[in-house]
């Protein structure tokens, strides 16, 4: 089963990377928040922070918030210390249920532009809130 469903990632999104980074990359944002993201690298050719998810069930959008949270966190600190811009977020999600005999749903969500903003601002906003909360 583990097979089928990494080609399905990679037929469906791996094919969509144009350069790899680096993968299990951990990051840091000096003296705020450390992490380890999935992938880094080129997506439809523009620098993006990968993430993959696993799911029993297919998501909506609007449920995966926290997901392009965690991106944006990522990406912040990816600029941060590398001096890039990345601005997008892809989260790639397979999905699969075994008692009904469902693989390999595949789902793409991808954040950029003015959303990633939103998501950054937001991101920044929890970590002052934590920071204003405990220190």
């Amino acid at each position: 089963m583990a097979r089928e469903l990494a080609e399905i990632v990679i037929d469906n999104g791996l094919s969509k990377v144009d350069e790899v980074w680096g993968t299990e990359v951990p990051l840091y944002y000096p003296g705020l928040y450390a992490g380890t993201t999935d992938c880094v690298g080129v997506w439809n050719g523009k620098p993006a922070i990968i993430d993959f998810k696993t799911t029993r069930k297919p998501k909506k959008r609007e449920w995966i918030d926290d997901y392009f949270l965690q991106g944006a966190a990522y990406a912040e600190a990816h600029n941060e210390i590398y001096g890039t811009d990345i601005k997008t977020i892809v989260i790639m999600m397979i999905g699969w249920d075994e008692e009904a005999d469902n693989m390999g749903n595949y789902q793409e969500f991808v954040v950029e532009s003015n959303e990633y903003e939103r998501y950054a601002r937001l991101w920044a906003g929890k970590v002052q809130a934590y920071f204003d909360k405990y220190m």
